[in-house]
């Protein structure tokens, strides 16, 4: 297997807990239609060691490989909405505190 990379390495904590839970979803969504390991991943074009990781969140595996399990389970409109602009609160909050500060300088 090739060496990881540093960013896999470093992951967050809070990251690596968000994709073994994404797998685990992805995990239950593929046995809740009593689809094997095998088949899925033929379906899915992936190995089946592939798959396995992807359902035990290693980061290591591909965004496409979990784009393409979501979209087995049509799911895959949601994967367009994660970081939509009118989704994305930390930026709206940072860009109302440049105007909040703009009016301040021109009043005060």
């Amino acid at each position: 297997m090739p060496k990881a990379a540093n960013s896999v390495n470093s992951l967050p904590s809070s990251v690596q807990v968000s994709l073994e839970v994404l797998g685990n979803h992805l995990r239950l969504g593929r046995k809740r239609r009593k689809e094997s390991l095998r088949s899925w991943a033929l379906r899915m074009d992936v190995s089946v060691p592939t798959l396995s990781a992807m359902e035990k969140g290693d980061p290591r595996v591909s965004m496409g490989v979990y784009a393409t399990a979501l979209w087995l389970m049509g799911r895959d409109d949601e994967l367009r909405e994660l970081a939509a602009p009118e989704n994305d609160a930390q930026a709206l909050a940072q860009e109302m505190l440049v105007i909040q500060n703009a009016g301040k300088r021109r009043h005060g």
